[in-house]
């Protein structure tokens, strides 16, 4: 049975739920989830959990993302970026000085309000689907943090405002809405704006270089070859290898008992290299966050 992860490169048009059913079908897998949803008219890295690996998800949650988005300044829309209905066309006039000053205002911790077309639930109910019916409903806004937020191409750009689009890099925490970022930033601008464009480059530790499209996917008659294993997720925690009583212990739930180890996080291997899971030592005590081992 297939067990990794697999970076892809999502076409546009597809949304995650669509890339991650149509490789439920190529791995004959019914375990099969994504890390991080991408908008349908997004491109780039979408990180799919196929088997036992689907265990770490929760462990992919709170990554960092990094995208590089198109700007629309003079664009007003009701999903906040350009697929969306137009509700206001403005007049674009901001100089250079102007619009790095307002870039300044949005790196670092920031408050942000969820799009109405979102997936965020409201008193159970989820934001597009009443965005659907025509619905708006009070939103909380939620602290997330731009790590990173420059205009890209600056020497080619000239400021020149032709067609009123900058490319943007964004380096972001989890739960961050680049659509509404853009919105965001047009709006301090005084003219609107929408997002015209979006490529993740980076999710956590995977980047666009490792990702493989499903042109590419499909088309290989072995595509398990292109599985990352699950360790990979953690290569940050320290190694540890146990004998096999102490691998026989964790395969049946037990903990272990070790003065060498600090405390902390490891990745745990059996004697033979098998990866068996992410364990926690405490005061010498070794015991299973998660384990990853087939059963």
């Amino acid at each position: 049975m297939p067990n990794g992860i697999l970076i892809v490169d999502k076409p546009a048009g597809w949304t995650s739920q669509d890339v991650a059913a149509k490789l439920r079908g190529v791995f004959h897998e019914k375990r099969v989830g994504h890390g991080g949803t991408l908008d349908p008219m997004a491109t780039g890295v979408l990180p799919i959990f196929l088997g036992r690996a689907t265990r770490a998800v929760p462990f992919f949650e709170h990554a960092d993302k990094v995208y590089e988005a198109v700007l629309r300044l003079g664009l007003v829309t009701d999903t906040q970026d350009t697929t969306g209905r137009t509700l206001e066309e403005r007049p674009v006039d901001i100089t250079s000085e102007q619009f790095e000053a307002v870039l300044a205002r949005f790196r670092g911790p920031i408050q942000q309000i969820p799009p109405m077309y979102s997936a965020v639930k409201v008193n159970g109910q989820k934001l597009y689907a009443l965005a659907r019916k025509g619905q708006e409903v009070e939103r909380e806004a939620r602290t997330v943090v731009i790590h990173e937020l420059t205009l890209l191409d600056r020497d080619n750009s000239q400021f020149s405002i032709l067609n009123s689009q900058f490319a943007l890099r964004v380096h972001c925490s989890k739960g961050t809405y680049v659509r509404t970022l853009c919105h965001d930033i047009g709006a301090a601008l005084g003219c609107g704006g929408c997002m015209a464009g979006l490529r993740r480059t980076r999710a956590g530790r995977y980047g666009i270089e490792q990702a493989h499209t499903l042109d590419e996917i499909l088309a290989d008659p072995d595509p398990a070859r292109f599985l990352l294993p699950v360790d990979s997720l953690f290569a940050d925690r320290p190694r540890c290898t146990v004998n096999e009583a102490g691998e026989h212990k964790l395969r049946n739930g037990a903990s272990l008992r070790t003065g060498k180890l600090a405390d902390g996080e490891y990745r745990v291997y059996g004697p033979a290299g098998d990866f068996l899971g992410l364990c926690a030592v405490n005061h010498g005590e070794l015991t299973t966050i998660k384990s990853f081992f087939e059963v």
